[in-house]
């Protein structure tokens, strides 16, 4: 009964109103206490128009993405996994705070980014599949999607809930078997003791962690910093803030100290793939960890492209 209590509450609060790569955290709490508030539109409030049906689109693709975006993803995620309550919670990475950001420069790539590519950018890495055209439907119903959700939002301003709550370095330094213990307490019930994840009905319920059905070493969440910011804010879920921010660092080391599919800029060498791509604290990719480098072992980038529209 607690398990299939679990798996429903995963589909509404995953799911919200039918209901990458990961927005990397934002400022610390106390700061975006600032920054603007917004509430997107209701869910039920999508226009019965054409426009409406590129929304519905976007938002199809946003929670059952192998399903309406298959030839285009390597894993089993969906956008939903990490940008929570069908993209609308705040502090989840939400879509409609991201959408007025962008165009933006970020420094993983050295240039100004369109949304496009910022999307591109999702299915590279945190979907382990490959980049859709920028002017695909695929692309375009996303964009569509983030617009509306936007709606009445100001261009060009951090809102409040805006990416993940930065958490400040911890007072201990992360560590791999604190951070299983916290794994075995708060997150195997619904991750595995694999990190492979949980199915229900033949769909993904919960999402895998590591493993190849996971993100890429390229993706967001890789960085410690990301995930324990995304963990402390948004898990054991509909439970957030629930966590110690030490046992949110030591999790999501633990959680990022796994082996995961290949980053895509691999250039043959872990060793010089880490200097160029990886040099930060926050980055396991390329570090010996129990004994073994990671990165050294990973399955190629790509992973099995799905059947999908």
């Amino acid at each position: 009964m607690k398990h299939a209590a679990l798996f429903a509450a995963a589909i509404v609060t995953l799911g919200a109103a039918l209901p990458c790569t990961a927005q990397a955290a934002t400022e610390p709490a106390a700061a975006a206490k600032a920054a603007p508030a917004f509430t997107p539109p209701p869910a039920d409030s999508i226009p019965d128009d054409d426009f409406g049906k590129m929304v519905r689109k976007g938002q199809d693709i946003f929670l059952q993405t192998g399903a309406h975006a298959g030839k285009y993803i390597g894993n089993d995620l969906n956008c939903v996994s990490c940008h929570l309550d069908a993209g609308r919670r705040a502090n989840a990475s939400p879509m409609w705070a991201a959408y007025v950001l962008y165009p933006a420069y970020r420094s993983k790539n050295g240039h100004v980014n369109t949304l496009a590519e910022r999307l591109q950018g999702c299915f590279r890495y945190s979907m382990n599949g490959v980049m859709p055209p920028a002017d695909s439907q695929t692309i375009v119903a996303l964009e569509t999607y983030m617009f509306w959700l936007a709606e009445g939002a100001p261009t060009g301003v951090k809102l409040a809930g805006q990416g993940f709550p930065k958490l400040a370095k911890p007072a201990q330094k992360a560590d791999y078997t604190r951070g299983q213990q916290v794994y075995e307490q708060h997150c195997v019930l619904c991750h595995g003791a694999d990190g492979a994840g949980q199915r229900a009905g033949g769909k993904m319920v919960f999402p895998a962690l590591w493993g190849d059905d996971s993100y890429n070493w390229g993706a967001g969440m890789h960085s410690v910093a990301n995930a324990a910011a995304f963990i402390k804010a948004n898990m054991p879920l509909s439970q957030g803030n629930t966590l110690t921010e030490q046992q949110a660092w030591d999790v999501a080391y633990f959680i990022d100290a796994q082996e995961r599919p290949q980053d895509p800029r691999f250039n043959g060498s872990v060793e010089e793939t880490r200097k160029k791509y990886h040099d930060s604290p926050d980055s396991l990719y390329g570090l010996e960890v129990n004994g073994k480098v990671l990165g050294a072992h990973s399955t190629p980038a790509g992973g099995k492209l799905r059947k999908g529209s």
